[in-house]
């Protein structure tokens, strides 16, 4: 870190001058790159920033004017100050015109009562300088070494946290990009304290490419991801004036984290790997001949051909980002896996994308595919509990008609979801007006009927913050009755009644027409689907 105009001022040969500093006491906390020594005025055009300008001022310009343009130059050019030497040509003070120009300018200024050695102060300095830089390299040095022995080791977020904790000796919270902590070493801190609306303080803080610092909280945060794809933040509560070792820790820990997130996703199994090739290749048609998939699957132990092939999809009821997010969407297809060997089941298992795992049954034999989707359905949840519902598409006679069996399973298992009633699987039959609607879903038509039933309703949320939706969900779903519908919601019957008179207000509407509700049930279920729309 480089030494400050105020530490320079410190230094024994520039002491030995007397310095004085009459112009920018408040500005001695810029940082001091080199020294220069200068006896002309057109010297702006050497300098590169964060230089000490030296000079006895025996060719200072007399004129006001002139000596406004030399002091708005240095400033310009970024020099950090200008230390002048009295005896030459000032002998006590320094003109008004040079003082005034000084301060507009926000160039501080010293006087140095006493002759002074330039070369001893430049040498003091310019070592200063060296030595600082000198130990930046050996510090860069260092945390490059403990974070590639950390990365060769595949060390876990956990033990990287612990290290960075160590050596900057301050708090240090790894978060996803919603804000939520995924891992934390407090260094002995109170996590009371630290973590208490963690996620409404860090919502505070805005980040670009480049680690940022928050003097009000003492946050040194930087952005974590690799190949264009950031994934979380590092936060080290670092202090009101961190130092460059600090970023540079900060900064070395995020790209071990980004390392290690790519590792982590490489460890998937290599079985889980390709069969998410030969899945997606099918889905995207990137096979230009159906024949290349059917060799592609046989080569890894699953024939196709001959077979009735059944698209499954698994629909995480949970979705998210980071690594919680990523590690339950590898365990479920890692779990339906497992599920198809313990039943010697011929399936290609992988995942589709952040929220589904797509399982390609092939059955040998023809007329055991109800027999055999409730044995993996009872296998598969008991493998993974109830974190995903199993959606079943229709059957394909042949590799063709995969993706269509896929993309069935996809809508059924998004409308699977919201169902009630918790089956071993779905498909599209057992969806019933809800599989209907969410088919429908991105037909202008079904729009227009959401907004001519339910926009006033909606628009009236939104502008009072109010929950009078929820409420009509409530009454419809609870068929109309008021007391089951009034214990659902967790109010009183008075206070779910003056709800429910506020609802046939706004919509102007007879909520106790049968065909009135059933339209307006029916329009919060098309809600419902508009709103799973890609």
């Amino acid at each position: 870190m480089l030494p400050t105009l105020a530490e320079v001022l410190e230094l024994p040969a520039l002491r030995r001058a007397r310095p004085r500093v009459v112009v920018g006491r408040d500005r001695l906390d810029v940082p001091v790159r080199w020294v220069h020594i200068a006896e002309v005025t057109d010297l702006a055009h050497l300098l590169r920033g964060g230089e000490l300008v030296l000079s006895t001022g025996i060719a200072m310009p007399d004129d006001p004017d002139a000596l406004r343009r030399y002091i708005d130059d240095l400033a310009a050019a970024g020099a950090s100050g200008i230390a002048v030497e009295l005896g030459r040509k000032y002998h006590a003070e320094l003109p008004e015109a040079f003082r005034e120009a000084a301060r507009s300018a926000g160039l501080p200024v010293v006087l140095l009562d006493r002759e002074a050695r330039f070369v001893e102060i430049t040498e003091a300095v310019h070592v200063r300088v060296v030595n600082e830089q000198l130990e930046e390299l050996r510090e860069s040095d260092r945390l490059h070494s403990v974070f590639t022995q950390l990365s060769v080791e595949g060390a876990d977020s956990g033990r990287i946290l612990a290290e960075v904790a160590r050596i900057s000796g301050c708090p240090v919270v790894l978060e996803n990009l919603s804000h939520q902590v995924l891992a934390c070493d407090l260094n002995g801190e109170d996590p009371g304290t630290l973590l208490t609306s963690w996620e409404s303080r860090s919502r505070a803080v805005r980040t670009g490419s480049r680690t940022v610092h928050v003097p009000s909280s003492g946050w040194l945060v930087t952005t974590v991801g690799a190949r264009g794809q950031d994934w979380g933040r590092l936060v080290l509560v670092a202090g009101a004036a961190p130092t460059r070792s600090r970023r540079m820790l900060v900064e070395r820990a995020a790209t071990t984290l980004a390392l290690g997130r790519l590792l982590e996703r490489h460890q998937e199994s290599l079985e889980r790997q390709t069969h998410r090739t030969i899945i997606a290749g099918i889905l995207d048609r990137a096979y230009s001949d159906p024949e290349e998939a059917l060799v592609r699957a046989r080569a890894v132990g699953v024939p196709l051909q001959g077979r009735e092939l059944v698209g499954l999809v698994l629909r995480l009821r949970e979705g998210g980002t980071g690594l919680a997010a990523e590690a339950r969407l590898s365990d479920t297809a890692e779990g339906a896996a497992r599920a198809c060997r313990e039943l010697r089941l011929s399936a290609l298992v992988g995942s589709l994308d952040d929220l589904r795992v797509g399982i390609l049954l092939a059955l040998p034999d023809r007329g055991r595919l109800e027999a055999t989707l409730h044995m993996l359905a009872d296998r598969v949840h008991s493998t993974l509990g109830g974190s995903a519902v199993l959606a079943v598409g229709s059957t394909a006679e042949g590799v063709r008609e995969v993706r269509r069996s896929f993309l069935e399973a996809r809508q059924v298992g998004d409308v699977a979801l919201r169902q009630s009633d918790r089956r071993p699987f779905y498909r599209l039959p057992d969806l019933h007006l809800r599989g209907l609607l969410h088919l429908f879903r991105e037909d202008e038509r079904l729009q227009t009927y959401v907004e001519r039933e339910l926009g006033p309703l909606l628009e009236y949320d939104d502008r009072h913050g109010g929950d009078l939706t929820e409420m009509l969900r409530h009454y419809l779903d609870s068929g109309r009755n008021k007391a089951r519908a009034a214990a659902r919601a967790h109010l009183s019957r008075p206070a779910f009644y003056d709800r429910l008179r506020r609802i046939a207000n706004v919509l102007d509407a007879d909520l106790e027409s049968v065909e009135t509700s059933l339209s307006l049930h029916v329009a919060l279920w098309s809600l419902d689907a508009l709103r799973d729309a890609p």
